[in-house]
């Protein structure tokens, strides 16, 4: 396996590529292209989550997928930003990291994928995106703008076309989270102003802003096949925005599936050990939601097998 890091922003060493790209071989497709997974983690615009990175990216690799790790733009440089809010600190808007970054981000990662693509045996027109809460938020904004002015005036289409999206316990529409988040504890509420001022540069945007980076209000017949899936005991995220994004898509006649577990905290990534830092983080029946994605994308982007082994 090819692991290598490339650097994306040269004044930020956190905004990275990272490569996990399965070795050849004449017993596997002897030079066959695969597709690929880009994954975008979670943490709330503010940092990468470790735990919706590296081991979600395994887990595809072992399904047969080239895997891509992208730590787009966030606030913080430090895991424990959000802590240092609760301690009274207070902070400053960052250019850098606001609306569009995230997915000029995406853009930029599938440019370097769609550029090394033969050298890299990626079969460039099957990148699936995934992302898990705000990354699922991004990569479901970069499906409703990805052909748009915001992403073309620097892109080109033809490069950073995504064929599916991911997501998993994603943040859908903004205004729906605006009005969600009132009914929610102090510790929530100040996470989601640090999100905004980190995301908008404000605490409190106006809802056209809002409603600008709002999935679910946005989709069209251009936005890709989509898999959702979340839990309804998601007290950060509410499972809202998994149906509202899913309602959506359906009124566009875009493909999706989407799975719904009744219980589970939020950001499970896998819900399994490989990515629990606590029992609470584990939930063997919301850790299906990684095989229904991988029967999801065989139908679409199945590997191109022989139709006979050589002991057949």
């Amino acid at each position: 396996m090819l692991i290598q890091k490339i650097p994306l922003d040269a004044n930020d060493e956190h905004v990275s590529l990272t490569t996990y790209i399965l070795d050849e071989s004449q017993e596997l497709l002897s030079g066959k292209k695969r597709p690929a997974v880009l994954i975008c983690p979670g943490g709330a615009y503010l940092n990468c989550s470790a735990r919706e990175a590296e081991p979600i990216a395994l887990r595809f690799a072992a399904m047969g997928y080239h895997a891509f790790v992208l730590r787009y733009h966030v606030f913080f440089d430090t895991p424990n930003g959000f802590e240092r809010l609760l301690q009274g600190e207070t902070f400053e808007p960052r250019k850098e990291c606001q609306y569009p970054a995230a997915i000029r981000d995406i853009a930029h990662a599938m440019t370097v994928i769609y550029n090394h693509a033969d050298e890299w045996f990626v079969d460039a027109e099957k990148i699936v995106l995934c992302g898990f809460s705000a990354g699922g938020h991004n990569v479901l904004n970069y499906a409703v703008h990805y052909d748009k002015p915001v992403i073309t005036d620097t892109f080109e289409v033809k490069k950073i076309r995504p064929a599916a999206v991911i997501a998993g316990y994603p943040i859908s529409d903004y205004l729906y989270m605006k009005e969600s988040v009132r009914y929610q504890d102090d510790v929530a509420q100040s996470l989601f102003k640090l999100s905004n001022l980190a995301f908008f540069g404000q605490e409190e945007p106006s809802d056209e802003e809002l409603a600008e980076v709002s999935a679910a209000r946005l989709v069209s017949h251009s936005t890709p096949p989509t898999f959702i899936w979340a839990t309804a005991g998601d007290k950060l995220v509410p499972v809202g925005h998994s149906t509202r994004m899913a309602t959506a898509l359906a009124d566009a006649g875009v493909p999706f599936e989407i799975h719904i577990y009744e219980e589970g905290n939020h950001a499970l990534a896998l819900a399994t050990q490989a990515t629990a830092t606590a029992k609470t983080d584990l939930n063997p029946i919301a850790a299906e939601w990684i095989t229904s994605a991988d029967i999801w994308l065989q139908k679409r982007f199945s590997l191109p097998l022989e139709e006979k082994g050589r002991w057949a």
